[in-house]
Formats: structure tokens, C-alpha cells, sequence
């Protein structure tokens, strides 16, 4: 049987991490942290690894089961229902307000007249036809998009000529506000390596495979570090709380003689690392729902279900009201990032006193 390699894992928890927050990431340091707002994502390394190790050890005391199953083995089915129901809500609207988020942007720097529903439309059918191949296929197609991405992160270079220390000031972290809130949103910036404790079934139970995922969410880390610490560095302080998406700003400062608005050609490169943070996460959702409507094509489900999402991506108009989707669902997906791999070693603690006892 097929299985994913630990590299194949590492690229896909990288490319499920890192998608439409890195826009407004170094913004959001400066408003809430304040003067070098950039350290508190060492932190936030030390946060996610701490609970991809709750989800590795669930993967070591379940042997590497599917979690469905280590669930079905000691709560009803009917009663895992709304689990599964409001595992693939959040999951299904939470990569769908990602993709919206995207097309409005799009929208806002390259075509303003054009509605963004048709936009919108597009990106569904890519995730469509990516999704229906499976997990196996959405991997190759993250290690592709990964590598034809790759070479954008040697453009943060550029910006050392411009870069100074000055900018940073000697002050830590004053100057912010709401800091639990602000550390509440910074933190969906890290979300999609919880997806990974879906690939049990799928990967091998090697300790590499494992390791593959902190790999990945490190990986992660360092880009966001040094693309904060950069923007601290290039704009003022008070520049940086201004600027609405300071990323854009700076890709708007790499200029060529022979090229005209290169941010714009930049801007569709992120398409790519998009289109696999929404598939991961719709992936999962119709892995949920698979537990409870095991009989029907997965094209079928696939399309209902996009359907649904694409009906539910009417509802918020503007960016600032999807901002606001994002915020509590990325809550929601917070809680199922921390509570589910709890549940289920509590689980798997549970039916591993019922066998000694027997």
C-alpha cells in the first residue's frame, strides 16, 4: 500500500500552515505586541510543538490508527455524529473564508470591477478536481507547488540593503494592546499542522514520519520570524500598525526596469499555497463526513459539500466581515487542535486498561 514519504508529510504540513495570514502577520505583531512584536512567535514555536507532540503521542499509543477508529471503538456512532458534523462545519467554512479572503484580495489589486464570486467559482473548481484524487494526490501537488514557490522566500534578500536595526528600537514589546486576544489571532497563523493527525492512516510509523511534522511547523516558523523581523526592520514602528497588508507593501518595493506592477504577478505565486491550505482543509471535512454517509462517491459528497460552502461564502461581503470569519473560526479550529488529540489519548488511555484488565 502506498504511504506517504516523511518529506511528502513535512511538505504538506508546511503548505497547510502557511497561507493568507502571512499578508497581514508582521501588521498584527506591531498592533498588538508592539516594538518588536516579531519575538513573540518564538513562543508560539515552542506552542505548536508542544501540541503536535500530543498528536504524535497519539499516534504512538494508537499505533498509528485512524482516529476515527480509536473513537468508534469507545463512543457510539450516534453520538460521534455531531462530532464529526462540527469537525467538518468548522473545517469545510474555515478553508472556504480562506479562499475568499484570497479572491477579494486578488480582486482589490488586479481586478476592482470584476465580481469576486466568479473568482471565487474558479478557485472551487481547482480545489474540485484536486481534492476528488485523494491525499495522495493532494501531496504531489504540494510538493509542486512548494517547489515552484520556493524561491520567493530568497526575496526577503532584497530588502536587507534597506533593513535597519535602528528601526527595531531597544524596547521590548510596548507599545500593543489586547495581547491574549492578539496572541489568539496570531496563533491561526500556525493552524493546519493539526490536520496532520488525519494522515495516520496514510503515512508509515516510522519515527521520521513524525518527526516530518515538527519539521514542517519549524520550517514554517522560521519564515514567519524572518519575514517579521524583517518588516520590523524596514518600516517605523508606526508605519508598520499602519499599513493594512505590510507584505504587499514590500513586494510593491521590488521594482524592475522591465516589469510594471510586479506585485501583482508576485501576488498570484501565493495562489499556490492557497489552493492546498483550503484543499488540506476541506479534505478533512469530507474525511468527517465519510464516517457518517460512508456510501456515498466521494466526487459526490465533494461537490455537495462545496456547493454549500460556496452558498455560505455569499454571506460575508466585504474583507474586514470575512477578517471576522476567520477570527472565530480560527477559535474553533484552535479548540479542535488542542482538544482532540486530548480526547482521544484520554480514549486510547481508557481502552488500554479494558485490555490489561482482560
Amino acid at each position: 500500500m502506498e504511504k506517504l514519504s516523511p518529506f511528502h508529510v513535512a511538505v504538506l504540513v508546511h503548505m497547510s500552515q502557511i497561507g493568507i495570514v502571512v499578508f497581514s502577520l508582521p501588521r498584527q505583531l506591531a498592533d498588538y505586541f508592539g516594538t518588536n512584536g516579531w519575538l513573540v512567535l518564538l513562543p508560539g514555536l515552542l506552542v505548536t510543538s508542544f501540541n503536535i507532540y500530543l498528536i504524535t503521542l497519539v499516534h504512538r499509543l494508537g499505533d498509528g490508527k485512524s482516529v476515527f477508529e480509536i473513537m468508534e471503538r469507545s463512543i457510539p456512532k450516534v453520538i460521534l455524529y455531531p462530532v464529526y458534523l462540527g469537525l467538518c462545519a468548522v473545517w469545510l467554512i474555515f478553508g472556504c473564508m480562506i479562499g475568499k479572503k484570497y479572491v477579494l484580495l486578488f480582486q482589490m489589486i488586479a481586478f476592482p470591477t470584476t465580481n469576486p464570486m466568479l473568482f471565487k467559482m474558479a478557485l472551487d473548481v481547482l480545489l474540485f478536481l484536486l481534492i476528488i484524487k485523494g491525499i495522495f494526490t493532494i501531496s504531489k501537488a504540494a510538493t509542486f507547488f512548494f517547489w515552484i514557490t520556493f524561491w520567493m522566500y530568497f526575496l526577503l534578500f532584497w530588502f536587507l540593503p534597506s533593513f535597519s536595526w535602528v528601526r527595531l528600537t531597544p524596547f521590548i514589546l510596548q507599545g500593543g494592546h489586547d495581547q491574549f486576544k492578539g496572541a489568539l489571532e496570531i496563533y491561526t497563523a500556525y493552524l493546519g499542522y493539526e490536520l496532520s493527525i488525519l494522515l495516520f492512516p496514510y503515512m508509515d510509523k516510522s519515527k521520521k514520519s513524525l518527526a516530518a511534522i515538527y519539521a514542517g511547523n519549524a520550517y514554517l516558523s522560521l519564515i514567519y520570524i524572518c519575514l517579521s523581523l524583517i518588516s520590523f526592520g524596514f518600516f517605523s514602528f508606526g508605519q508598520l500598525k499602519k499599513l493594512l497588508f505590510p507584505l504587499l507593501d514590500m513586494l510593491a518595493y521590488i521594482q524592475f526596469p522591465f516589469v510594471e506592477r510586479l506585485e501583482n504577478m508576485l501576488y498570484g505565486f501565493f495562489l499556490f499555497l492557497i489552493l492546498i491550505t483550503a484543499a488540506m482543509y476541506w479534505w478533512g471535512a469530507i474525511e468527517a463526513m465519510r464516517r457518517m454517509i460512508p456510501k456515498l462517491k466521494i466526487p459526490v459528497m465533494t461537490f455537495l459539500l462545496m456547493v454549500i460552502a460556496y452558498c455560505i461564502s455569499y454571506i460575508p461581503k466585504t474583507l474586514d466581515q470575512v477578517n471576522n470569519w476567520i477570527l472565530h473560526l480560527g477559535y474553533a479550529a484552535t479548540g479542535i487542535a488542542f482538544g482532540l488529540p486530548v480526547l482521544l489519548i484520554a480514549l486510547l488511555l481508557l481502552q488500554g486498561r479494558r485490555v490489561s484488565r482482560v
